[in-house]
């Protein structure tokens, strides 16, 4: 077939006029036929709408109306002529229609309702749909924010590896990565794999962006990660995005104002609204989306020591599902409470127990706390995760001994404090986890275009 130049819809919808001629491209949502006439409904996810299409029965291609069914590839070519439907301006004409690919009768996604469950087995052919539809383009439109964003204060993007030796968290919970036959009974040592030691999928970018950021200042990091951690819930995946931020010369309070800056941006960009793919969630998935979306927009962040934190939540009267106590994590439940009900508005924790937090975070004067802080948001709780970062090389080497952590793995890292060290610090923010903040929904699995998770790597 000719490979002809078209016009995509959201630019037809847009500020197509009546009497030019257009060349579409895309596929039927549905077809109504009349006597002389057929109905195409076109989409060809340039935006949620879609172009309404009137065929002459006696046009060219027209013979191939009948296999133009739902989820049929076709093209068109006509003039756009006022609509006497409501709800658009203009539709085409056509004078040519050609069936390009066929889609038969067995074809999903029919004109009817179907559950996200069943929309992620068919996660190939799910952003079809007018919701995935929506998801997709924005979180590419989200993930070009986040580039502008660091773009903007000077940040430099620096890819670091996604196969790694070190252990960011030193949890454990991590993808090996190995060359070696794991049915062989006697698998040869680490020095037989194909890197010489044990490797791994990363977890975090984070200590090999310190790097840059003590020679470069500011950096960032926006690649996927990777958890092998066995858990089913609807926030965990075991491939996921982060975006990470490293600035050298920075303490714990220019890394929450950037941190509840960034924040801000985001739930901006989201709310600008594009083409009605913001609408669709709102009115499906969630009615309230835009009111907590404007509440993070329009408020400035209320700080609170975790110690604080607990106070307040020990004093509420509540009973939690998990315990609430000084030197135990702050749960999703309890992060809700303090955004939603008692001070009604975003949140950042700050200076958490040096013992539920990783070695890599720098410690207090106190010696009991150490220069972490978590940013919250109603409906979701935890949406960015950071610190000050250990600049001292003794206190990080003792960090590291304290967590039973090998130090000659790690003798690269504390070069870093041997060499030019500076106060410097940094984030974590899970870009499925601002994603299902901004458009409500509830399950990282319908924000990702492919889920990884226990038991399941389909597609």
């Amino acid at each position: 077939m000719q490979n002809e130049s078209r016009t995509l819809i959201k630019h037809i919808i847009s500020s197509g006029q009546v009497g030019e001629s257009m060349l579409v491209k895309g596929w039927v949502r549905t077809r109504r036929d009349s006597k002389s006439f057929s109905f195409l409904e076109i989409n060809d996810g340039s935006c949620m709408a879609a172009l309404q299409a009137v065929v002459d029965h006696k046009v060219p291609g027209a013979e191939a109306l009948p296999m133009m069914g739902t989820g049929a590839a076709v093209q068109l070519s006509g003039e756009l002529v006022e609509s006497p439907g409501k709800g658009q301006r203009v539709e085409l004409k056509a004078g040519r229609v050609a069936l390009v690919g066929e889609a038969p009768e067995d074809f999903p996604l029919q004109k009817k309702g179907h559950s996200q469950e069943f929309l992620r087995s068919i996660a190939h052919l799910r952003p079809r749909t007018n919701l995935y539809g929506a998801m997709f383009r924005l979180r590419s439109r989200m993930a070009f924010a986040v580039h502008r964003f660091f773009r903007e204060r000077d940040f430099v993007y620096v890819h670091t590896p996604i196969i790694t030796a070190s252990d960011c968290e030193g949890a454990g919970e991590m993808f090996r990565v190995t060359a070696l036959d794991p049915l062989k009974p006697a698998a040869p040592s680490y020095e037989k794999d194909f890197f010489g030691k044990a490797a791994f999928l990363t977890v975090s970018g984070q200590l090999e962006g310190e790097a840059f950021a003590s020679a470069l200042s500011n950096i960032y990091t926006f690649g996927p990660t990777f958890r092998a951690e066995d858990s089913n819930t609807t926030r965990h995946a075991a491939e996921f995005w982060m975006i990470e931020p490293e600035m050298a010369f920075c303490d714990l309070n220019g890394d929450m104002d950037l941190a509840e800056e960034f924040v801000k941006e985001l739930v901006r960009e989201a709310l600008i609204g594009q083409d009605g793919d913001m609408e669709i969630f709102e009115r499906f998935i969630d009615k309230a989306l835009r009111k907590r979306l404007e509440i993070v927009a329009e408020n400035e962040f209320e700080r609170l020591s975790y110690a604080e934190a607990v106070r307040i939540l020990e004093a509420s009267g509540r009973t939690f599902e998990y315990p609430v106590g000084y030197g135990l994590n702050l749960q999703s439940e309890h992060e809700r409470y303090l955004t939603e009900e008692h001070l009604k508005r975003p949140v950042t924790v700050f200076d958490y127990p040096k013992e539920i937090k990783p070695f890599y975070m720098r410690l207090n004067d106190d010696g009991a706390t150490v220069t972490a802080m978590d940013v919250l948001v109603p409906g979701i709780g935890e949406i960015v995760g950071g610190s000050q970062r250990e600049e001292r090389l003794g206190v990080l080497e003792d960090n590291l001994r304290r967590d039973g952590m090998n130090l000659e793995d790690y003798r690269w890292y504390l070069d870093l404090r041997r060499y030019g060290s500076v106060p410097h610090a940094g984030f974590g923010a899970g870009f499925e986890r601002i994603l299902m903040f901004v458009t409500g929904m509830g399950n990282i699995r319908d924000v990702i275009p492919f889920a990884r998770t226990p038991g399941n790597c389909e597609f």
